[in-house]
């Protein structure tokens, strides 16, 4: 029996059981996703022969693009194929991309990248839309619920981060790429044996329409991503085109968003106004964070040593995967802290959690900064131990604003547009990846010449100046927590 909305909304207890369905659906899809992330740069400079400079705005571009198409996927979502559809049609592409760099990394990289591309724009932001309206409006445990789905994405990261980039390394690249493809296929089949517990959520917003026409409509998405393939190919491969793009889709993004508003009351726009904040200020926290996958993933190549408390551990493995086993410790902790304080009414609201958020970040990338004291001069080798500190303490800054921020798209949004706003929460990522490539390129020191040392200092240089960064921005949003707190109204 199909159950109805009302029905899914009464859940006893804290979380909803269709929130574990949908666990498990992402789990698996950011498995693939965050295995991939963590080795692109690896792979590129070891592969694909590319310097460090140009590996990290090949970086910064594809994941911008990434992010970016999440946008595109939830005004799909929105207003034509419903979040249930879109999350399909993005998994298949998920899994022809990773089959296609299976057959051949060096030659079809990039296809295979453009696949995954389009494919995570249809997927990601529609599962997490879906998440939030397992719960009522006012209900105060959504913020643990999203909790619990974070910990599942880092679950999927943690086993993804562990195995992609050791397999990929030390044994085959076209048996890391081929693991997308295979567990895509794992998460896709996961949604379609319980897709029947979510009822009505998700499902295609045309049932008014005629049959014929909502099928056409629906057939015009798909076709129409396939054929932008050879577009976004185009603009992946020459980071020109990036540039372009992102110059254009961050405008043109804000005007569809106030051309949406007109249909809206004031007390609805200027909920609007404040998660556009959360989303503005998100943008720099990325740009920081995401040198995981850039900057941090070849510093930790280059420049922190192969053990771990005395054992033998690869650093790229450590860098990859640190930061998702200490989300998946503690993020159940901090959703559980959350209902708990918001029982006694002592619970930070969300744009203090914010700012608390960049405060971490700065003290996580002063940490890695720190590395610099212990290097050995001589090799421009440094602690594993410290560089793993430095993700613990990042880890929080993200539970502080990461989980919290998905929530806000749901809570902070109009039931209508919320593909769209979850779209353009990921699209701040897209922004931040962008930047994250271009800090990145800034710090890496290219030349033949350059010893390891000056490569580690160049790294810990800039590192400081993300912390001192970092810093600002977590001060300005606690100031700022006032104004922001009355446009939200009853949100928290």
């Amino acid at each position: 029996m199909t159950p109805t909305l009302e029905s899914i909304r009464d859940f006893r207890g804290t979380y909803p059981r269709q929130l574990w369905w949908l666990f498990l659906t992402e789990m698996w899809e950011r498995f693939c996703f965050y295995g991939l992330r963590g080795m692109l740069t690896v792979f590129m400079v070891t592969q694909l022969d590319l310097g460090e400079k140009d590996a990290n705005l090949q970086y910064g571009a594809i994941q911008a693009f990434v992010y970016a198409f999440t946008f595109i996927g939830g005004v799909m979502a929105d207003k034509i194929l419903g979040f249930q559809r879109s999350l399909f049609w993005g998994a298949l592409l998920m899994i022809a991309g990773g089959a296609i760099i299976a057959v051949s990394p060096t030659e079809l990289f990039y296809l295979g990248i453009t696949f995954n591309i389009i494919g995570t724009g249809f997927f990601k932001p529609n599962i997490s839309t879906m998440v939030g309206q397992l719960y009522h409006e006012n209900d105060t445990r959504r913020d643990a619920g999203f909790g619990l789905f974070y910990s599942g994405i880092n679950i999927g990261a943690f086993l993804g981060g562990v195995l992609m980039v050791y397999i990929g390394k030390f044994h085959s690249w076209p048996m890391a790429f081929g693991l997308v493809a295979v567990v895509m296929t794992i998460s896709l089949i996961t949604f379609a044996f319980t897709r029947k517990g979510l009822g009505p959520i998700g499902l295609s917003p045309l049932a008014h329409l005629p049959k014929m026409k909502a099928t056409q409509r629906e057939a015009a998405v798909y076709v129409g991503s396939l054929l932008s393939i050879p577009l976004i190919l185009k603009m992946v491969t020459n980071t020109a085109y990036t540039d372009l793009f992102m110059w254009i889709i961050g405008p043109s993004t804000l005007v569809y968003l106030a051309w949406e508003m007109r249909q809206f009351t004031a007390a609805e726009n200027k909920k609007l106004g404040a998660a556009l904040v959360f989303i503005l200020f998100s943008v720099l926290f990325w740009a920081f964070f995401e040198q995981s996958g850039g900057s941090l993933s070849l510093f930790a190549l280059n420049n922190i040593t192969p053990t771990f408390g005395g054992l033998s551990l690869d650093p790229n493995v450590s860098n990859n995967s640190a930061n998702s086993l200490f989300v998946i410790l503690f993020s159940p902790i901090l959703g559980f802290l959350w209902v708990a304080l918001a029982k006694q009414k002592v619970e930070p609201n969300s744009v203090v959690k914010f700012g608390l958020a960049f405060l971490l970040l700065a003290f996580a990338f002063y940490v890695f900064y720190a590395t610099v004291f212990v290097a050995n001069p001589e090799t421009g080798m440094t602690s594993q131990e410290i560089f793993v500190l430095g993700y613990f303490i990042i880890t929080f800054g993200e539970l502080f604003l990461s989980p919290i921020g998905l929530s806000l798209m749901t809570k902070l949004s109009p039931t209508r547009i919320q593909g769209l706003m979850m779209g353009m929460w990921f699209l701040a990522s897209a922004y931040g990846q962008y930047v994250a490539g271009l800090l990145g390129a800034g710090m890496a020191q290219v030349g033949d010449n350059v010893t390891n040392l000056e490569r580690l200092t160049g790294y810990t240089d800039g590192y400081l100046y993300l912390a001192q960064i970092a810093a600002v921005g977590g001060v300005v949003l606690l100031v700022l927590s006032p104004l922001v707190r009355k446009l939200m109204g009853s949100v928290r």
